[in-house]
């Protein structure tokens, strides 16, 4: 296994006992309430493998919620997490389930309001370090750890060029991108990471693009 730095190995600062089972599972909730874009009103998570075994232990359930609540994998907070959802009126549950996952460390996350609905499957790597790998059925791979942008888009010839144009024209540079549809010249989505934030300005001239349904921003 190769790491980028030390960091990777001793892992991040944290609450809990375990980078995989603590800080990562946080991390993964935190993505979930930032791609949600509020705090949902229900959460229903569904906990695999090793996550599935030891989750109370390892506080894996209340690194997750407090993820949910916006805090940090360092955040004080993060114990308390489960009374502190329970004060803020968002519903919670758990399921331990058996199927077998490509990876120990898995967790589906399924969140609701009024008028809203997500739902993600996310794995710990290790050290803190967690990838999203299915967001509303589409399979992708996002860390988390930069600045990204989820375009929605109809399959459709020039989309992915239109996009890229947008960003080239205003010097952002591209890190990781891919690209998944669910069936061709059907509905599609496109995972950009960059190396800076995006402004407003930018997002609202990519939701202009032909054929372009939705932004998603997880940015910084």
């Amino acid at each position: 296994m190769k790491f980028r730095s030390a960091f990777d190995i001793i892992g991040p600062v944290m609450i809990g006992p375990s980078s995989s089972h603590t800080a990562g599972a946080a991390r993964i909730g935190r993505v979930a309430r930032t791609l949600f874009g509020r705090k949902p009103q229900k959460a229903m998570i569904y906990l695999y493998g090793s996550f599935a075994e030891t989750y109370k232990g390892h506080g894996t359930d209340l690194a997750i919620v407090g993820g949910l609540l916006d805090f940090d994998t360092f955040d004080e907070r993060i114990p308390m997490s489960l009374q502190l959802a329970k004060e803020a009126n968002m519903e919670v549950e758990f399921f331990v389930e058996s199927t077998v996952t490509d990876h120990p460390n898995t967790v589906g996350i399924r969140l609701f309001d009024e008028d809203k609905e997500l739902e993600l499957v996310g794995i710990s790597i290790g050290g803190g370090t967690i990838e999203i790998t299915e967001l509303n059925s589409f399979k992708l791979k996002l860390s988390g750890e930069n600045p990204a942008i989820l375009v929605v888009h109809n399959d459709q010839f020039g989309v992915i060029s239109a996009v890229t144009t947008v960003m080239a024209k205003n010097k952002i540079n591209i890190s990781h991108m891919e690209v998944s549809r669910k069936e061709k010249g059907k509905m599609a989505m496109m995972v950009i990471e960059v190396d800076q934030k995006i402004d407003e300005k930018i997002l609202n001239e990519l939701e202009e693009l032909p054929n372009v349904t939705q932004i998603i921003k997880m940015v910084e």
